[in-house]
C-alpha cells in the first residue's frame, strides 16, 4: 500500500481484498482489484496527483460502468483503428465486436 493512503484507505483496501479472496480470486488478483477500486475513489476526490486512470479499469465492472479514459486504454491495448475519435458508446461498441 502506498504511503500516501489514510487509514481510511487502508481499511477500505483490506475489506475488499477479503472480499474478493471470498470470492475465489486468487491473492495477487484480490490485491490488484483492491488497490485499483481505493486508488479510483482518491482519484474522484482529487487526492492523487492525476485525475485520470491510466489503466483499463477493473475486469469485473461493465463496460458501460467505465470511464471514457479506461475504455480508451482497453481499445488501445486490443489495437482499435480510429478510437480517439470514438464517444463512449461507439468504444464500448468497437471493443464488444474485437473479444
Amino acid at each position: 500500500m502506498p504511503t500516501t493512503w489514510t487509514q481510511k484507505d487502508e481499511k477500505q483496501y483490506k475489506e475488499i481484498r477479503e472480499s474478493a479472496l471470498d470470492r475465489g480470486k486468487s491473492k495477487s488478483e484480490a490485491k490488484a482489484i483492491a488497490a485499483r477500486t481505493v486508488n479510483k475513489q482518491r482519484r474522484k476526490e482529487g487526492r492523487t496527483p492525476r485525475e485520470t486512470t491510466q489503466g483499463t479499469g477493473n475486469p469485473n465492472t461493465r463496460l458501460e460502468d467505465r470511464t471514457v479514459d479506461e475504455l480508451y486504454n482497453l481499445a488501445k491495448e486490443q489495437n482499435i483503428q480510429g478510437r480517439s475519435k470514438l464517444n463512449k458508446a461507439e468504444l464500448i461498441e468497437a471493443i464488444r465486436d474485437k473479444r
